[in-house]
């Protein structure tokens, strides 16, 4: 009766309604990743030409985005550390932080050299296979490890190191509130920098996704799907089996912490840079309620030594090229690829190229399987980098909470209103 009595009344709440969600959803910024990323599939698969030349769009984006991870590191790690007080516990953190590090990046490569043993992905014909020149990592291999090189490449422990030291300083000032105070405003002034470039995220994603498709194509996977599915495979099930284990171990789910990250990963996936989230991702961490110190020590050093989608691609791609070439490993050199990769894959973050290049450094202290073997990979390195770089930020945000919860410095949202995180609100 009511209805009836006022129906122009309902129709005008009925589209106001239509109209608030509709607003509200494309003013999403997942929903906007994802339909840049969708968009950039078609233009690269209808357009190659054309999405070809929006490379430089998804680079600007990334560009952009390292231009903050600098300050963002060297912010946080200062500010972490003089408020904490007790060095300590500074020093007790990294080396926990190390340690879990080691041990579960040791994991990854165990399952991904497992799995592909299990699925044996490279029984296939090698004349059905496409192949690119390799020569440029393969020219670039090691005798042995260079920890200076490493680095002396890698801006992210150069600037972690700087800002541990000057925390430490600043600790034993005697103006280390004036300074806190003044570095907590720049702080606030550099994430709020940070939320207005995040609007350009849908733009990145066109480019680097347009460029991947458009340069590569869909047809390069059909040969090789098989290794993809499988390494797709593997990080799936270390991301919700074995993250998933360490997180309920502390009473946190990984369902939620991915809804919560849902943004970083889409800029991931469409990037194929775990870097185009590191300054987003230790912003959502505090916001989760992990502490400042925690976020600042753990998230960068894992950057760099906590490469868990990497690890598994590359232990997942030793067993593939073995098993094209019908290269028998026995179980003591499959403890050896682990060896092995336990030091090299170290050398894989930082520098552009570098998974190929530690793949031959890899294959040439085994010498038992061909180095040429690369070139098969490269067709398709493109389309699995994704799920590498999905896989590493997940590690790393996993990593975080574990030794915010181990420490006691974790707070979940909704408790204790007065000791959550200020200044950095999205």
């Amino acid at each position: 009766m009511f209805l009836c009595v006022f129906p122009p009344l309902r129709r005008k709440n009925s589209v106001y309604s239509v109209v608030k969600i509709l607003k509200k959803v494309l003013s999403n910024l997942a929903f906007q990743v994802i339909l840049a990323i969708v968009s950039g599939i078609l233009i690269g698969y209808f357009y190659p030409a054309t999405a070809i030349k929006m490379e430089w769009i998804g680079k600007a984006f990334i560009s952009i985005i390292k231009v903050f991870i600098a300050p963002i590191i060297f912010l946080t790690v200062v500010l972490g550390i003089s408020s904490v007080g007790d060095l300590k516990k500074v020093g007790r953190v990294g080396v926990k932080a190390l340690v879990y590090f080691e041990i579960v990046t040791t994991l990854a490569l165990t399952i991904g050299i497992f799995i592909a043993w299990l699925l044996q992905p490279g029984k296939i014909d090698k004349g059905s296979l496409g192949s690119m020149d390799a020569g440029k990592y393969t020219s670039k291999v090691t005798e042995a490890f260079d920890w200076g090189r490493f680095f002396l490449n890698n801006l992210t422990l150069q600037v972690l190191l700087a800002a541990i030291i000057t925390g430490i300083i600043l600790s034993y000032s005697r103006q280390r509130e004036k300074a806190v105070n003044f570095l907590t405003r720049i702080s606030k002034i550099v994430f709020k920098g940070l939320r207005y470039v995040m609007y350009l995220a849908p733009l990145g994603a066109f480019g680097g996704m347009a460029f991947a498709v458009g340069k590569f194509g869909l047809h390069t996977l059909v040969p090789l799907g098989k290794l993809m599915i499988c390494v797709y495979l593997t990080m799936a099930i270390f991301v919700f089996l074995v993250l998933g284990a360490i997180l309920r171990f502390y009473n946190l789910s990984i369902i939620k912490f991915l809804k919560d990250i849902k943004e970083e990963l889409l800029i991931v996936f469409a990037t194929s840079s775990s870097e185009s989230a590191l300054p987003s991702l230790m912003n959502k961490l505090e916001t989760m309620g992990c502490s400042k110190s925690v976020v600042g020590l753990v998230v960068p050093t894992g950057y760099s030594f906590n490469l868990d989608g990497t690890s598994i691609y590359l232990s997942m791609s030793v067993i593939f090229l073995a098993q094209l070439y019908d290269v028998h490993l026995s179980f003591a050199e499959m403890l050896s690829v682990i060896g092995i990769l336990m030091i090299t894959s170290k050398g894989a973050a930082g520098v552009t190229g570098s998974g190929f290049i530690v793949l031959a450094s890899t294959l040439t202290a085994l010498h038992k399987i061909p180095i040429e073997g690369l070139a098969f990979l490269l067709g398709i390195d493109k389309f699995m980098s994704e799920a590498r770089a999905i896989t590493n930020i997940i590690g790393n945000g996993v990593a975080t909470m574990v030794i915010a919860k181990s420490e006691n410095e974790f707070v979940h949202p909704g408790r204790h209103e007065d000791t959550k995180i200020k200044g950095h609100e999205n």
